[in-house]
């Protein structure tokens, strides 16, 4: 295995956890960003306000994306056992 894949694997991953990710931030940055506002509007400072409403979009997206979720990552995982003699020069 030269250089060139194993740069080619890490890059391959750091994208696979960026998408599998990336829902599951921008939501939270977004609702963090509106409860902040509401937070300010209200003058409520109440540090725990902003819980709830994130885990409950994080379970949302679990449920509507989660299968798309788990096909892509498996189908990431077959190719890279797919790829497990060349990787290893076999």
């Amino acid at each position: 295995m030269n250089e060139g894949q194993v740069l080619q694997l890490a890059s391959g991953a750091m994208m696979m956890a960026a998408k599998l990710a990336s829902p599951f931030l921008l939501l939270s940055l977004g609702i963090g960003l509106l409860v902040s506002l509401f937070q300010s509007v209200t003058q409520i400072q109440e540090v725990t306000l902003t819980f709830v409403p994130k885990l409950a979009a994080c379970a949302g997206v679990i449920m509507l994306g989660g299968h798309l979720m788990l096909t892509t990552f498996t189908g990431y995982v077959d190719q890279l056992f797919g790829q497990i003699n060349v990787l290893l020069g076999s």
